[in-house]
């Protein structure tokens, strides 16, 4: 699996979500789209929203899923995580 974290460096939510990976071990991508206006505007195209975080999961079976927020359940299930 591939995961892409979009974030703000001065977002609370972004960082609880990226430390919550990096204490499960979960290797992911971190996309600053305050400085990347490319990267935002891809982020908004997936997920519809302006606001971060926005998790993308690319699954091993080519499926993309989107996450809006820190929502620790659907990401805990996506990735197989207890």
């Amino acid at each position: 699996m591939q995961v892409k974290v979009y974030s703000t460096p001065i977002c609370p939510y972004c960082h609880m979500l990226k430390d919550y990976l990096k204490d499960k071990n979960i290797a992911f991508e971190d996309i600053n789209v305050a400085a990347d206006a490319a990267a935002a505007d891809e982020m908004v195209e997936k997920s519809g929203q302006m606001g971060v975080p926005v998790t993308l999961i690319a699954t091993d079976s080519g499926e993309e899923k989107v996450i809006v927020g820190f929502d620790k359940g659907q990401i805990n299930q996506i990735l197989g995580i207890n």
